[in-house]
Order: C-alpha cells, then sequence, then structure tokens
C-alpha cells in the first residue's frame, strides 16, 4: 500500500521556527528554479494585464495588479539551508516583463515595499503564509499610493491588538499543530456587508464560512463621512477575502473601511459583465505570487464559478475538524472587521 503524503512536506522550517510554503499544487519552490515560471506564461500576463488596463479605462475605471508576494520572497535569509534563488521569484520576473507595456502602469510592487520593511515588525505570520497586520496595512497602503488615494489616518486607533492564540495553513500542517500569538486584527469600522451571494450565504449557515472560497461574492457599504465617496471592485484571493472574521489582516477590511463601496469576487479572472453593471471607479485585481503559474480563463462570470464551487463543496465529507462546534457567524449586516474565532484556519 502506497503510504498517505505527508502534508508537512510540503513546508520548510527556517529560522527561529519560521514556516515557508514550499510544494503545495502550485510547486512553490520549483518557480524560484529555472526554467520556473514558464516564459510563454509570463508572457500571456503581460497580454492580459495590458487588456485589463484598456478595457476598464473604457468604463472609466482605473486598474491596478497587487502580487501578494511570498515568504520566501521577502524573507529569504530566514529560509536557512533551502536551496532556491530569489532573484527568480515569479513576481520579480513578472514586473520586468511588462516593462514599456501598458500594464506597467497597473502594477503594483508589494515586493519591493516587503523588501523595503522587511527589517521592521514581522510581516507575516509565523505559522501562515499570510500577512499580520502591519504586513497587510503595508500593502493597503502600497496600493491606495498607486491609486492616488490617502489611507485612513486613524486605523490603529480603532484597532484591537490583542494576541490570540492561532495556528496557521502551515502549522496546521503538522501534528501536534505549531502555534503562535498572531496580535488581534478586529477594526472598529462603519463599514458593513450588505450583500453575499448564495455559496457564501449556504457555507456560513453550514458553519464552514472560512471554506467558502473561489466564487465567493460581497458587497460592503461605509456610509462614515469620512469614506471616499469611489466604488472599488477586487478581484482577489485569501490575502483580500469576503471578509476579517479570522486572526489574519485581509485588504478587503482596510479598503471596506476607506471606500464608500467595496466589491470582492474571489477570482483570478474578470467578470466583465460584472463590472459593466456595477461601473467602478477602480478595480484591483490580486492574488498570491505563486498563482502566476497557472493563467485564468479569459472569460468569467462570478455565479457560475459559485454554482461550481457549490457542487464541489457542499459534496466533500464531512470531517472530524467539520464535526466540531462552529464559531457563531457574523449577521449580514456584521462590520467587514468584525472577529471571529481565534483559531480559524485561514486559507
Amino acid at each position: 500500500m502506497t503510504p498517505a503524503p505527508d502534508p508537512a512536506a510540503d513546508v520548510y522550517e527556517g529560522r527561529d521556527g519560521e514556516l515557508f510554503l514550499i510544494r503545495g499544487n502550485n510547486r512553490v519552490l520549483e518557480q524560484y528554479g529555472r526554467p520556473g515560471v514558464a516564459r510563454a506564461t509570463l508572457w500571456r500576463w503581460r497580454r492580459i494585464i495590458a487588456t485589463r488596463v484598456r478595457r476598464c479605462a473604457r468604463l472609466g475605471a482605473t486598474y491596478l495588479h497587487a502580487l501578494a508576494p511570498e515568504k520566501l520572497t521577502v524573507y529569504p535569509e530566514r529560509a536557512e539551508g533551502l536551496a532556491f534563488d530569489p532573484g527568480r521569484a515569479p513576481s520579480l520576473r513578472l514586473a520586468r516583463w511588462l516593462t514599456a507595456s501598458p500594464g506597467a502602469r497597473a502594477w503594483v510592487d508589494l515586493a519591493g515595499a516587503f523588501r523595503a520593511e522587511r527589517d521592521g515588525p514581522p510581516l507575516y505570520l509565523r505559522t501562515d503564509t499570510h500577512w499580520t497586520h502591519h504586513g497587510c496595512a503595508l500593502a493597503y497602503r502600497t496600493i491606495l499610493a498607486r491609486m492616488g488615494v490617502p489611507p485612513r489616518d486613524d486605523i490603529e486607533t480603532r484597532r484591537d491588538p490583542t494576541p490570540l492564540p492561532f495556528s496557521g495553513d502551515l502549522g496546521r500542517k503538522f501534528a501536534p499543530h505549531r502555534t503562535e500569538l498572531a496580535e488581534g486584527t478586529a477594526l472598529a469600522s462603519a463599514a458593513r456587508r450588505v450583500h453575499a451571494n448564495a455559496l457564501l450565504l449556504e457555507m456560513e449557515a453550514l458553519g464552514r464560512g472560512g471554506d467558502a472560497h473561489l466564487g465567493t461574492h460581497a458587497v460592503f457599504r461605509n456610509d462614515d463621512a469620512g469614506a471616499d465617496p469611489r466604488r472599488l471592485v477586487i478581484f482577489g484571493d485569501s490575502y483580500a477575502q469576503h471578509t476579517a472574521h479570522s486572526p489574519v489582516a485581509t485588504l478587503t477590511a482596510l479598503f471596506a473601511d476607506t471606500f464608500r463601496e467595496v466589491h470582492f469576487l474571489w477570482s483570478t479572472g474578470i467578470d466583465w459583465h460584472y463590472l459593466e453593471t456595477v461601473r467602478p471607479d477602480f478595480v484591483l485585481g490580486e492574488m498570491a505570487e505563486r498563482f502566476v503559474i497557472d493563467v485564468p480563463p479569459p472569460n468569467i462570470r462570478i455565479e457560475r464559478l459559485a454554482d461550481l464551487a457549490r457542487e464541489r463543496k457542499l459534496m466533500e465529507p464531512i470531517t472530524a475538524a467539520d464535526s466540531l462546534p462552529s464559531p457563531p457567524q457574523p449577521p449580514p449586516d456584521a462590520p467587514a472587521s468584525a472577529p471571529e474565532a481565534a483559531d480559524a484556519a485561514p486559507r
């Protein structure tokens, strides 16, 4: 009988217990080698981003593209003993491929911003692929700077930084789980969720809101007098997310606190029909750096993605972890930054 794969084999433990994702479905470490991400793939991304810039401009919107950098890109020196070339990080290579392209003006250099701040407070959770509040706030400010929008300057006064016990998406691959204290991310905000699609509502009703990923769609409204009156649509992943109900800081909560209206659609592709209907001022394409290896389909519809995800998710067997008592789910009009259970595993 073939032994079951060891999930911990996807993880490398570096200096001071810092955990790095090195394998998984996206073969992360291979992307830093040769050939790494194929030149044809980078060329296709160059054309995709340029097309998004032009099509958004025709809709009266500004398009921006941001890759959430991997820990390997930002903290290569902490992955002691691991052989890879941080100079071949997918985000760095794609940035070079965008040179002289219309897509260059949409590029948000998060890798550069994070590398410049890597000697300061931690930007990533030690047991997770995702950001600390400090890292998320850095990404938030960097993206807003490219938009020409000032950030809210009172966020820290409205945040509860109380540390909570936490085991991240990498720490939970070990038995027993690796844990840490994660600084709280709950933010007092006027932003409220005013729409969630059927996929998200059904998953929340099952106590599995944290499992709602691809195809999730949520809209937030902020009637605070200090909110920027414009509308932002995010096509993103777990670094933005449909909510901030976990110790992992997410961009959607910060943007919902900043803009009058924020739409989040969990997809690496663009739903152009949706944009034609909503007519936003800004469109942000956000995704993890490791996802560069896959090019999204040219024409997606978010509800079609949701239907496919619903079929798959609702057919998954209930595991022992799923059978544990679930934290209470937030009401539909919950704040964008309402806290959830400290041990909720992010994706």
